[in-house]
């Protein structure tokens, strides 16, 4: 199997043709175990699903690192239409018609039905009663080894959209099959509870018949999903639903016979001339040179008239470092050298930024799971001990501080800090630290989401937040706007109000 990477101009073709079979599906009654007629033709199409990826990151950050304690809209005192929608999700007030939100709501169910239409090819059902993945008989000539291939990766693609969806809005649309848009008209919200079922259900498939190879960076798969991602990704849900001792199990395995590794260096992993290191376990990748698959991020998140300093195009600054995160980095701490970088006096977030020949066009992957999470997945899950300690300090000391001793460590509340601050430097500007936040609501008892959040704002408000023309708010007003039922988005109100059918309903607090 090729890299996914190299094969980037076949997942243009294709994923325009999978779009084409959705706007058609309905009007032509495609059957697409008649589509998709052998093997070769079901893989294109699962890679054209994994280029579907690229179009939830252009969102993605506003949803996750901006709402965070991390990141801060870059231009406080824009009215601009864009700079005004990110302002209103930094500052915890977006509408239930806010643009951002409805386009990556909208890009991850697209995506989603793309993959339904391969899994459907396959003839793979997801039986919601039970929980299960079933294979009927299939209709074309893949063999079933390669049938259940092909559908663990499709399934961990399915999986990890439906996780962020249930992270980001509760009970959403749980749509495991192509339907028409009439049908979708019948298909209510399902619970938090079902959501995970279902993610469960593909993980756990994704598991069982992922490839098992070791990590080589000779790989002709890389890129692709494995049996090792899936176990991370899927110890990862199970830490959001505080089922600790599954993920434990799940995490020992991935650190005792996956081949996956920590880099020499922090710099290293997210270099370009090093994609696909032994440090990730997945990627979304992109691919510059004009094709179409290039990433947007760098010129999103460069600084605003930067010119050609920083990258090729120059850079919207949309996206800042707040001044929490840029200023309490430990000072031997060589993570923020890669982290943030400065520019006419302006802090930015370097992580991800390479230099394009052509503007919006980086080759940048966007890293979703490394080795590192999974180290401090399995502290987390572990709870304070010695052996959690140890984990943490692999990151620590690759970052040039000291071990933490366990005679620092005395207490459940010093263990929790040192492990959630550990991730936030480990982690920053990678869409992990919100959703680090919602979780420790439930994995930790000293950490609240809400609070983090209402002295994030305290910290920042004289050095950012006062200076919003509109809405001139208070801190004190401010902080109000930060409850435990806003800590979700809104479900997009074109999703309610288009629905004939149903009534659809929306989060509490909106």
């Amino acid at each position: 199997m090729k890299s996914l990477k190299y094969i980037a101009l076949a997942s243009v073709i294709v994923f325009a043709s999978c779009k084409k079979t959705i706007d058609l599906y309905p009007e032509s009654n495609l059957n697409t175990g008649t589509y998709y007629s052998n093997f070769d033709e079901v893989s294109t199409a699962l890679t054209g699903c994994y280029s579907g990826m690229q179009k939830t990151l252009t969102e993605e950050w506003t949803l996750t690192e901006l709402r965070s304690d991390n990141s801060i809209m870059g231009v406080a005192g824009s009215t601009a239409s864009t700079n005004r929608d990110l302002s209103d999700l930094d500052m915890f007030m977006p509408s239930t018609s806010h643009q951002g939100n409805y386009t990556y709501w909208a890009s991850v169910y697209a995506n989603i039905h793309n993959i339904n239409l391969v899994l459907n090819a396959l003839n793979v059902n997801y039986l919601e009663t039970a929980g299960t993945i079933s294979y009927d008989n299939l209709n074309i000539p893949v063999s079933d080894a390669n049938r259940k291939a092909l559908a663990a990766e499709a399934l961990f693609l399915r999986a990890y959209h439906y996780f962020n969806l249930v992270r980001l809005y509760g009970g959403v649309f749980l749509i495991h099959e192509p339907i028409t848009p009439e049908e979708a008209k019948g298909v209510n919200r399902s619970s938090v509870a079902d959501m995970y079922k279902l993610i469960e259900a593909d993980l756990k498939e994704a598991v069982a018949f992922g490839n098992t190879a070791k990590y080589s960076a000779s790989s002709t798969s890389s890129g692709r999903v494995n049996t090792w991602s899936a176990k991370g990704l899927l110890a990862k849900v199970y830490l959001t639903e505080n089922k600790k001792a599954e993920a434990v199990t799940l995490l020992q395995d991935v650190i005792a016979n996956s081949g996956y590794g920590l880099q020499s260096s922090y710099a290293n992993i997210f270099s370009i001339s090093n994609e696909m290191n032994n440090e990730i376990l997945f990627a979304i990748r992109f691919k510059a040179g004009g094709l179409g698959q290039g990433s947007l991020l760098p010129n999103m998140f460069a600084p605003l008239s930067s010119g050609a300093n920083v990258v090729n195009g120059d850079g919207k600054g949309l996206n800042y470092p707040s001044f929490d995160i840029n200023n309490s980095y430990a000072v031997a701490d060589t993570r923020k050298a890669t982290a943030i970088a400065v520019y006419s006096g302006k802090a930015y977030p370097k992580k991800l930024i390479s230099n394009p020949a052509i503007a919006n066009d980086a080759e940048n992957d966007w890293i979703v799971l490394r080795y590192a999470d999974v180290l401090l997945m399995l502290a987390e899950a572990q709870g304070n001990s010695t052996s959690s300690l140890s984990l943490i300090n692999q990151t620590r000391i690759r970052a040039g501080l000291a071990a933490i001793l366990p005679t620092a460590v005395t207490t459940t509340a010093q263990f929790e800090d040192s492990l959630q601050r550990e991730r936030r430097y480990e982690f920053t500007f990678e869409n992990q630290r919100y959703f680090d936040l919602m979780r420790y609501n439930t994995t930790m008892t000293t950490i609240n989401a809400v609070q983090v959040i209402k002295d994030h704002f305290a910290k920042e408000y004289p050095l950012h937040y006062i200076g919003y023309p509109a809405p001139k708010l208070t801190l004190a007003e401010m902080q109000a706007l930060v409850t435990a039922q806003k800590l979700l988005l809104p479900i997009p109100q074109r999703e309610i109000d288009t629905n004939t059918r149903l009534v659809i309903p929306q989060n509490p607090g909106y």
